[in-house]
């Protein structure tokens, strides 16, 4: 059964797309969509953090778990992989293809939990502690813990905090009190932000329950 059949046509355009996605990887032609994704990563990790119908969704299909174009690529390839497979066993079954159109919605329907899948447990491999990448502002209420320098009026430290999906980010901590000197090892939790600096307060881990 020929991959470029009429039947076979919708997978066959989401091979050459997760092909052209690869070559734009390989030669850095991606950076020029870099903002665009960065702000995609952010309104899906918004959207996540808001909860409810779409948290569910979202997280039954994988998104969020690893960055969108990643998750993309692996919906298509899935996509493609899938419909030529439902292909191939109809035509064992019946003597035939499906129409093209129903193939793809078929393999729409079951590539989108099969995604989920095979995207949360890769989202453990792929690191992303870039705080741009998501809404940054979901990290205000958080534990964080100085990782080097000393944190003090006018001189922030660098911090390692994790988001609600277990992602280690690093930003830049001062104290929220001018007159406290956070040093490194110690927890704080982060209370507001300006700009890139998020302001601390110092506490003890018994003071917090554990981070959800």
């Amino acid at each position: 059964m020929s991959l470029l059949a009429d039947h076979n046509m919708p997978f066959a355009v989401a091979l050459a797309i997760m092909a052209l996605l690869a070559v734009a990887q390989l030669f850095g032609l991606s950076d020029f969509g870099t903002d665009a994704e960065i702000d995609l990563d952010a309104d899906i990790d918004g959207d996540l953090d808001a909860g409810g119908f779409a948290d569910g969704l979202a997280s039954l299909i994988g998104l969020g778990r690893v960055p969108f174009t990643i998750w993309l690529a692996a919906f298509l390839f899935l996509f493609a992989g899938l419909g030529v497979g439902i292909q191939q066993l109809a035509d064992g079954l019946t003597g035939a293809p499906f129409a093209a159109w129903a193939a793809a919605a078929i393999s729409g329907i079951v590539t989108l939990p099969v995604t989920g899948l095979v995207t949360r447990p890769l989202g453990k491999l792929i690191p992303r502690d870039e705080t741009s990448a998501v809404n940054v502002d979901s990290l205000l209420g958080r534990r964080a813990t100085i990782s080097i320098g000393t944190a003090a009026h006018g001189s922030p430290a660098r911090a390692q905090v994790l988001d609600r999906h277990g992602r280690t980010h690093q930003v830049m901590v001062e104290p929220d009190d001018s007159t406290v000197v956070i040093r490194a090892d110690e927890i704080v939790l982060l209370v507001r932000r300006e700009g890139e600096t998020f302001y601390a307060i110092e506490v003890s881990p018994r003071q917090l329950s554990p981070a959800s």
